[in-house]
């Protein structure tokens, strides 16, 4: 039987490789860790998730400080932001954040760390500064970067990415974002609320695609109503360096073009997954700019070499990317057979209101072929939303024939945590008359889940049926009012 350096060996410290490497470690297996970046904790913790929703909540407050008279509260003179300041309170909760994602605290699990660039010599080996590691089995999770799709003039404009951006000296005056999916328009909105005068372009006549349009139109509302200027169904003719600002060129649908000016140019594309430099050509292994191929248990091609996160090109979320890393270790390290299944993967957009959803919404049901009937409660009818001064926003629910949730759309305020309770509803099989007749505490704005079903029920529990029936047996008088 063949020797290897390590039982497991994983490439990349995001979220899906820390969850393999801390777990494997743990049920006793010889674990190597490879991170080509300088610390643990992936795109997420040092450029998305973490440093964006930090970001956001800085800016959530300053535009509450300047809406106060919303409030019944007397108006204040606010100051201009500092962006530095900003960024120092982004590096703090990151720093903070880092220790549980730092070497010493594998290093204390077992996992032996290595960073650098590696890249595998055989199927069972890599390479990593000029040491030479083997393992029986081996796990890619290198994750994303930001894509920048080719564009004239673009290599010779100085733009910025999710990489930058939480990193700058000083807020832009002015900012063109080049896309409109979560992290463009999440940042849209925040850089609005900071001062920055900003513009979006989108090449389809929808932001945030993946959703359905009633949702995403009512965000683009919302942000419309903030300041946030929109280009829809425009595409991109060039971009320039002016020296002090951004060009960038722009043309409708019906050709007519339109120059953009702007102190930066934020490229807000998608992702691309981080495969160059890692060898796999010499593997054989199958993998494409879309990403590394997997089967449902995670594996690739070659039985022990196993794929998670960003990098497979699937649902690019670092809760995927650790619920993938969980698949992983059943696979690998326990040998129980486990299949990964994305119908109830929640996900969340974290502007202001949140747009969280979880299964099916109306674009997939159709594509699916599926027959659903929708219902909607809108939070201007919840007390706890009036109370808080947000009317903006509804919950959508798409049930099939059969009465059983298909899918959960919410667009209203802390819409992200709203939809835990449909994560429970809909992994547990629960049935929609066990959360209708549920009591929530009042007055909440988890209140419009229940009453959002409640409404489904009401016509069958309050038709003409039911009321003869109850009239025959304990002769009710009907109406007392005309």
């Amino acid at each position: 039987m063949p020797k290897y350096d390590f039982d497991i060996g994983i490439l990349g410290g995001g979220a899906a490789g820390l969850t393999v490497a801390s777990g494997a470690s743990q049920f006793g297996a010889k674990t190597l860790l490879i991170e080509k970046e300088k610390a643990l904790g992936g795109d997420c913790l040092h450029y998305g998730c973490v440093p964006s929703k930090t970001l956001i909540r800085s800016a959530h407050v300053y535009h509450m400080m300047k809406n106060a008279w919303k409030y019944g509260l007397p108006g204040v003179d606010i100051m201009p932001v500092d962006y530095k300041d900003i960024a120092k309170r982004i590096q703090y909760v990151i720093g903070t954040i880092q220790k549980h994602d730092s070497e010493e605290r594998f290093c204390g699990l077992g996992v032996k760390v290595e960073f650098g660039d590696a890249a595998f010599t055989d199927e069972h080996s890599v390479r990593v500064n000029g040491n030479t590691y083997s393992a029986k089995k081996w796990v890619i999770s290198s994750g994303s970067s930001p894509d920048i799709p080719p564009m004239e003039g673009i290599d010779a404009t100085p733009y910025i990415t999710n990489r930058e951006i939480f990193s700058l000296d000083s807020l832009p005056k002015s900012m063109i974002v080049i896309g409109a999916g979560p992290i463009a328009v999440e940042m849209a909105q925040a850089f609005c609320r900071l001062g920055t005068k900003v513009s979006v372009v989108q090449r389809s006549g929808q932001i945030l695609s993946r959703e359905d349009k009633d949702m995403a139109d009512m965000v683009m509302n919302v942000l419309k109503a903030e300041g946030v200027e929109f280009y829809m169904n425009t595409s991109i003719v060039r971009t320039k360096d002016l020296g002090n600002e951004r060009q960038v060129v722009i043309k409708n649908k019906d050709g007519l073009e339109t120059s953009l000016r702007a102190e930066r140019i934020l490229v807000a594309l998608g992702r691309r997954v981080n495969t160059e430099g890692l060898g796999l050509e010499r593997l054989s292994l199958r993998f494409d700019k879309k990403g590394v191929k997997t089967d449902q248990r995670m594996r690739t091609n070659h039985s022990h070499i196993y794929a998670a996160g960003d990098v497979t090109g699937e649902y690019q979320f670092t809760h995927a990317a650790g619920y993938e890393g969980g698949i992983v270790l059943s696979n690998a390290i326990l040998y129980l057979p486990r299949k990964a299944d994305y119908t109830n993967l929640p996900w969340c957009t974290y502007t202001d209101p949140e747009l969280a959803s979880i299964g099916m919404n109306e674009k997939r049901a159709n594509e699916a072929g599926v027959e659903y009937a929708v219902w909607t409660e809108e939070f201007r009818s919840n007390d706890r939303s009036l109370a808080e001064g947000e009317e903006t926003g509804k919950i959508k629910v798409l049930i099939d024939t059969g009465g059983k949730p298909l899918g959960v759309q919410i667009l209203g305020p802390q819409a992200g945590e709203l939809v835990s309770e449909w994560v429970a509803v809909m992994n547990g099989g629960v049935k929609l008359s066990t959360l209708a007749g549920a009591v929530h505490p009042y007055p909440t704005l988890a209140e419009i889940n229940k009453k959002v079903i409640g409404s489904y029920f009401s016509g069958k529990i309050f038709s003409d049926k039911v009321k003869k029936t109850l009239r025959f047996l304990f002769n009710f008088k009907g109406r007392a009012c005309g």
